[in-house]
């Protein structure tokens, strides 16, 4: 189905796991396995929700992301 005219666009962001997740926090491990990054060099594209944004927040430090607009 075709997006309406006037439609807001939703905002993606891109993420990539750049730092490793040994020896980081159980929490932190459990974080990056809910967005779907399990090994270095993974990447996932999930919408940028204020769910997301907490999680991106929280393992900021492990990742390299990217928002854009579709």
């Amino acid at each position: 189905m075709p997006k309406a005219k006037g439609a807001p666009q939703r905002a993606v962001v891109t993420l990539t796991l750049a730092k490793s997740l040994a020896g980081r926090h159980k929490k932190h491990i459990a974080t990056a396995h809910s967005l779907g990054l399990r090994r270095i060099g993974d990447t996932t594209t999930q919408p940028f929700t204020p769910t997301t944004a907490g999680k991106v927040a929280q393992i900021g430090y492990l990742l390299k992301r990217e928002v854009s607009n579709q």
